[in-house]
């Protein structure tokens, strides 16, 4: 494995890790309950679950632009590619729900 596919592998793993946290965060802000699995199976009733998700996203703009700014262009690579596969996955809930 080469540097660079290294780094974008950081980077997709560094974008997950803040989209998670995003989410629970989203979670705590917007959710009517502290049982993450009860906010989670609601927010799939009422198909809002696309909106939590890209709220949870957000994060990733703060670890692309720590990257940038250290020069770690590829890890930024990858935290954007995870952000562009978050959106195709939210567009993908929002259009087939």
């Amino acid at each position: 494995m080469t540097k660079k596919n290294k780094d974008i592998f950081i980077g997709i793993f560094v974008g997950l890790i803040a989209n998670i946290f995003g989410l629970i965060f989203a979670i705590q802000i917007f959710g009517a309950s502290d049982d993450y699995v009860k906010v989670v199976k609601n927010a799939i009733a009422e198909n809002i679950f696309g909106k939590l998700v890209a709220i949870g996203a957000l994060l990733n703009l703060g670890a692309f632009f720590v990257f940038i700014k250290k020069r770690q262009d590829h890890r930024a690579m990858g935290v954007l590619i995870l952000t562009i596969i978050v959106m195709l996955i939210t567009f993908g809930l929002k259009f087939l729900s």
